[in-house]
């Protein structure tokens, strides 16, 4: 679309993209007129996803000509100092190539705001301010809050927001904010926290932010399931033994360790990432892809999802020491700078979780995360039972394990599929082989960086990637039994950096004759 054409759609309307009829797939959805507000867009988050994935928004042609970006910050900043400071993120952070035409256009929209949260008048500033680029930009009353801010600062982003007025404004126009995890650290703060936001915007105006719904491979589980008979008929519990969910990072805390001292690997990462991947893999098929419906399944799938007892035998926490990742020898959690050598906080969690429905009754879902393991994996493991009966003779099967589908989110994105052949000779010997589909093979696409289709999805007002509040309290409900088990049992067991976590792991699995997957 020209820019011509862009400036011509009437910015009191609803937009609809002219060359585009509903049944078109070819072109994408583009954003209609609106703008957005970042709340700490001087921080690491905001430097290194949400400024760049608005550039590459931009650069592919996925937001107005009007498009109009406003910073918020303490900072004593002028216009020409914002830019730079955007530009200097963009060449540094941005997935696209660099264009001037496309940086000149977006920089016209640039302002920046200086205040502090509790600041009535900088409020009062920032409400004109978006009054005047309704009228100067054509942005017609619709603004997205993003709160890349630290949850303790919602209620008053939230409160000032209302009393300035900015939170509401008269149909057709919209006002949407977009909220950064953590989304609490328990049920009760998770609750307290919905009913912050919802007492200014209501639930249908809340975005609430996981980047890892926004990865391409985790939109394909659902692909892969109800668009293929081939998987339908086995997933389920007479055929699938066990799942293993596992996020392995390969680096230690860094600058992060006054964040994460007293939040954890539990908290960080199993009670949305990692829950929200068992219940798409868990879930029904949703009537249709609308939010509502694929929300609902979701939302089925969390309330019969419970930690197994008993935690001390199905659950593992660690802490890892010094040792060798990889090439570099890497100190300890405890020598990190600003770390409390006496935390208990963990950088590896494990649980074993069950769902009471007749599709997954019997089946255990093995959810892992952790700092400073084997190397950077995310994947989804369902590992399937062993035939009950095998011709073969004795002995031809040694090299042969079970039947494993892996769904990789990252780095490598893609599926592999394991299973037995025979070895090429005149001996009937089984061993394991992988067929194996990666993204970046058999797509010539590259897929966009999940910070920009979460942004766009909100600025559309395409809820299906974000969890409700529900979603979040539901999942939070099943983590607080394990999250509380460990807040009275002693202090994790030290795990040596660059191996697969702590010996209570294995253990875990170990029990049931089972065993981790070694990615």
């Amino acid at each position: 679309m020209s820019d011509h054409e862009a400036t011509n759609v009437s910015p009191v309307t609803p937009w609809v993209n002219p060359l585009r009829s509903p049944q078109d797939k070819r072109l994408p959805r583009i954003a209609g007129p609106c703008g957005m507000v970042i709340f700490g867009v001087t921080g690491d988050l905001a430097r290194k996803k949400l400024l760049p994935a608005i550039y590459d928004l931009a650069n592919r042609g996925l937001l107005p000509a009007g498009f109009t970006l406003v910073g918020y910050g303490r900072r004593d900043w002028s216009k020409a100092d914002f830019e730079d400071y955007i530009k200097e993120a963009v060449k540094a952070g941005a997935r696209t190539p660099f264009r001037d035409n496309v940086w000149e256009r977006l920089a016209e929209g640039m302002v920046f705001v200086s205040g502090n949260f509790d600041d009535d008048a900088a409020f009062d500033q920032l409400a004109a301010t978006l009054s005047e680029l309704d009228q100067t930009r054509g942005t017609a009353g619709n603004w997205a809050f993003y709160l890349s801010v630290p949850p303790a600062y919602f209620s008053n982003v939230c409160h000032q927001l209302q009393r300035s007025g900015m939170a509401k404004v008269a149909a057709p126009a919209w006002r949407r904010v977009i909220v950064e995890k953590p989304f609490g650290r328990d049920q009760q703060t998770a609750k307290e926290l919905n009913e912050v936001i919802n007492s200014v915007f209501p639930e249908k105006s809340v975005f609430r932010i996981d980047h890892y719904l926004g990865k391409e491979t985790v939109q394909n589980i659902m692909a892969l399931r109800f668009a293929n008979q081939l998987f339908d008929p086995l997933w389920n519990s007479h055929y699938i033994d066990h799942v293993q969910i596992t996020m392995a990072e390969d680096i230690g805390l860094g600058g992060r360790a006054g964040y994460y001292d007293g939040i954890g690997a539990a908290r960080d990462v199993i009670q949305n990432h990692l829950i929200q991947l068992l219940a798409l893999v868990a879930m029904e098929e949703p009537i249709d892809f609308t939010p509502a419906e694929l929300q609902a399944e979701k939302m089925k799938v969390l309330r019969a999802t419970h930690a197994v007892e008993p935690l001390s035998k199905t659950t593992a926490r660690g802490q890892y020491t010094s040792g060798w990742q990889g090439s570099e020898y890497v100190k300890g959690l405890r020598e990190e700078t600003g770390f409390d050598p006496d935390s208990t906080t963990e950088t590896y969690a494990a649980c074993t979780l069950e769902i009471n429905s007749r599709r997954w009754a019997g089946v255990p879902f093995y959810l892992r995360t952790g700092k400073r393991l084997g190397r950077r994996v995310t994947e989804i493991a369902l590992v399937f039972k062993d035939a009950p009966h095998h011709p073969f003779p004795e002995g031809t099967r040694h090299a042969q394990g079970p039947n494993v589908v892996v769904i990789r989110v990252q780095p490598d994105e893609g599926v592999l599929m394991r299973f037995g052949s025979k070895v090429p000779g005149s001996a009937m010997e089984v061993r394991d082989v992988n067929m194996d589909f990666g993204y970046s093979e058999a797509f010539t696409e590259e897929s966009p960086e999940a910070y920009e289709r979460l942004i766009l999805d909100a600025l559309l007002d395409e809820a299906s990637l974000f969890p409700t509040n529900e979603e979040v309290e539901l999942s939070w409900k099943i983590l607080d039994p394990v999250l509380e088990y460990w807040a009275k049992h002693g202090k994790p067991e030290d795990y040596v950096a660059g191996t697969w976590g702590p010996e209570s792991a294995n253990k875990m699995l170990e029990r049931s004759g089972r065993a981790w997957r070694r990615p």
